[in-house]
């Protein structure tokens, strides 16, 4: 191999463990020492002002300024105690990662003097350039300000010297610039239609909670051999690369002994994490060679999102101490697994009963049956937006390929409920509801059962599955904030929620009982919902078609994927819940086709520049040592014996001829598709012209440049290859 490539290879086959450094306590001792959270509030505020705070947080109300002010007093005793010389509004703009802009925590008197300060208005309130960030045309650049404001529902952190408080950011005129506004819109909005659902059942129940565990999939690669491939420094995934003869087919990797230098990595990836309070529970070896798993206890779902993004900033911190670099991309390599990012999403009310459980008594069993069919409706109703909510240019490469669930939204049950919710639908409402003489309420339709983890069985091709007491939106990409598919489920839960509460008053105030109104709803529900039901293999092309006839979304072309935000019914829905207005839906359509267009752009250039190069100089020099040798064959040997020696080398310089000539001309005609591509000034069209025209390139190039990988000499070749980057030693 190649000096510079051999090189690195021994550098990174030489890493030793480095032992993370722990200190020799309990996760309890530590967990949570760096987060302002209300343990910590209780002993820097007066008892009063404490009580006061947690009415006004748990109420929602807005903090007034004297209330800021010992806030902001506390937090900077708190801060300053741990080290802290600055503050930061961390907030998420629409980028899928977080920002920040540190200030100083000083002020200058009118002597010079400097002192530390800090205050409520500071706390509350920062005007960051809102000019560079992704806006959708809401903010042009020469309109700079935007506006970020505490979200005191996520508690302050300190991250190395700096106070960092979670907060929205908007504009000037008040529209959404991130995720984190419609998030929380969103949770609001899915919790009042569900508190008021529940209070059908249960008149006490005052606040239902949206809960997010994530599952978080990632790659890790030794950080010499990732310095060597362009391609993964720029795109975060290989551009070309044959695979391995050995990947993970022999499913060796999957729960196996984590490497030791990987579990130093996570002990002290997980130490930091518990420090800023994210409970992680789990950790593991994933299905491809390199990949891992991540996964914490369920929390509320705005404080989930923060975590998860908060999590994979500390993963980059932390890998390069272990020589490390962590690839979030949905499929860095080619046939094996890709990585995803599971969202197990759930509903609970404020005595902790969660929705999705049918507990034991007859109004338990009814009101799950009302939450679980109502979501299935949100999902019918919705599959197209759900399924742009997950779609990038990364993911796209995922979805359908190697255990990651099909391009298709779909819900799975589990074979016991779709009998159940089908005996429902063929059911009188005499025959599924009785009432005894004591007025005590009584379901025989389906025996519901209380539901157990194992009586559902999992179905690994389905992007939405109900797995015990939760439904697992498995369709979400990586690299992606969990705010983009929980924005979209909870709001399609809200409005399909409201729905059904209209419809229940309706029925009720014309004289119908409680018990028959909610059953001829849900009678209509079950049989409508039907086509977003399937049981069997999405992978197959039978389901493909089937859904074709079902009438569900089969769009594979991200650019037109994002369509279904605008679609009348989705822009209604957000309206009707107050999450997203029309203007900012378009906004947001424009960042995203944006962003898939410079994703697709970025990848272009950079394999046009290794083709050229890099692959084709190599693949002439070893194409010249080939003739090289051919002319000493000939003056070693006979006419007839040069003939029969020289065959089978003539016939590979003639298919590096070929395959150098082919990739020479692809990369060309792939410019020339960038070069009219960038002409069109919609962006929308751009991204769809980037998809069709320039995208297709990317593979047909790859497949030249990996056959020439299996011919060109070992030692000739400049890139690391799948073998050397995909086994950590």
């Amino acid at each position: 191999m190649s000096v510079l490539r051999f090189n690195l290879v021994q550098e990174a086959f030489s890493h030793k463990a480095v032992p993370a450094d722990i200190p020799a306590k309990k996760v309890s001792d530590y967990y949570g020492i760096h987060v302002f959270h209300r343990e910590t509030m209780s002993k820097y505020l007066p008892g009063n002002i404490y009580n006061q705070l947690l009415k006004d947080i748990d109420s929602g109300k807005a903090l007034n300024i004297t209330m800021a002010n010992h806030l902001a007093k506390a937090m900077k005793i708190w801060a300053m105690e741990l080290g802290v010389t600055h503050y930061t509004h961390w907030f998420h703009p629409l980028t899928d990662g977080t920002a920040e802009k540190h200030d100083a925590l000083i002020q200058l008197e009118e002597s010079g003097r400097v002192i530390e300060a800090f205050n409520g208005s500071l706390l509350i309130q920062q005007e960051p350039d809102a000019s560079s960030f992704p806006s959708g045309g809401i903010r042009n650049t020469f309109e700079a300000r935007g506006y970020s404001a505490w979200d005191p529902s996520s508690p302050a952190f300190v991250v190395d010297d700096t106070l960092c408080i979670p907060t929205i950011f908007i504009s000037y005129t008040g529209e959404a610039l991130d995720y984190k506004t419609p998030l929380i819109k969103a949770i609001s909005a899915v919790g009042k239609a569900a508190a008021e659902t529940c209070r059908f059942f249960y008149p006490e129940v005052k606040k239902v909670n949206s809960n997010l565990g994530w599952e978080q999939e990632f790659f890790l690669v030794d950080e010499a051999l990732w310095s060597a491939r362009p391609d993964l420094m720029m795109c975060g995934r290989t551009l070309m690369g044959h695979e391995a003869a050995k990947n993970q087919q022999l499913d060796d990797h999957y729960f196996g002994t984590i490497p030791k230098r990987v579990v130093e990595f996570m002990k002290e990836l997980e130490y930091e994490a518990y420090k800023l309070g994210i409970p992680l529970k789990t950790r593991h070896n994933e299905v491809a060679p390199n990949q891992f798993e991540l996964a914490p206890i369920y929390e509320e779902t705005n404080l989930a999102v923060d975590h998860n993004l908060l999590l994979m900033d500390i993963m980059n911190k932390v890998a390069p101490k272990h020589h490390f670099k962590v690839l979030l991309h949905e499929k860095p390599f080619d046939g094996v697994n890709g990585s995803g990012k599971h969202c197990n999403w759930s509903l609970s009310t404020d005595a902790g009963l969660n929705v999705f459980s049918p507990g034991k008594t007859a109004e338990g069993k009814l009101m799950f049956t009302v939450f679980l069919v109502n979501t299935l409706m949100a999902v019918h109703k919705h599959n197209a937006l759900l399924k742009a909510s997950v779609a990038s240019a990364g993911n796209a490469r995922r979805l359908g390929l190697n255990e990651a669930p099909p391009a298709i939204v779909s819900v799975f049950l589990g074979s016991q409920l779709s009998d159940i919710l089908d005996k429902m639908a063929e059911s009188t409402a005499e025959e599924a509801i009785q009432i005894d003489p004591r007025g005590v309420l009584r379901l025989d339709v389906g025996q519901i059962p209380e539901l157990m983890l194992d009586n559902t069985d999992r179905n690994r091709t389905s992007p939405f599955a109900f797995t015990g007491n939760r439904f697992e939106f498995r369709a979400l990409g990586s690299s992606a904030n969990c705010a983009s598919a929980m924005i979209v489920l909870n709001t399609a839960v809200a409005g399909q929620l409201m729905d059904f509460n209209a419809a229940l008053n309706a029925k009720m105030a014309a004289g119908e009982s409680k018990e028959k109104a909610v059953f001829s709803i849900l009678r209509q529900y079950i049989r409508e919902s039907k086509p977003i039901r399937f049981e069997g293999n999405g992978y197959s092309d039978e389901w493909k078609a089937e859904a074709a006839k079902r009438g569900l979304d089969c769009e594979n072309s991200v650019p037109l994927q994002y369509d279904a935000y605008l679609r009348p019914s989705s822009i209604a829905l957000f309206e009707q819940t107050e999450v997203l207005n029309s203007k900012e839906l378009y906004a947001r359509n424009e960042v995203k086709w944006e962003t898939y267009t410079k994703k697709v752009q970025i990848e272009a250039r950079v394999l046009g520049d290794l083709a050229l190069n890099h692959i084709n100089p190599v693949a002439i020099r070893y194409q010249s040592s080939l003739l090289d040798n051919l002319y000493k064959l000939k003056s070693l040997f006979s006419a007839e014996e040069y003939e029969e020696l020289a065959q089978a080398k003539l016939q590979k310089v003639r298919i590096i001829e070929q395959y150098t000539d082919e990739i020479q001309q692809l990369v060309e005609s792939m410019v020339d598709a960038r070069k009219v591509a960038n002409k069109i000034e919609d962006d929308r069209e751009k991204a769809i012209a980037y998809h069709d025209t320039v995208e297709p390139f990317l593979d047909e190039i790859r497949q030249y440049i990996d056959k020439l990988e299996l011919m060109v000499d070992n030692e000739l070749w400049p890139l690391p290859k799948y073998r050397e980057l995909l086994f950590i030693k």
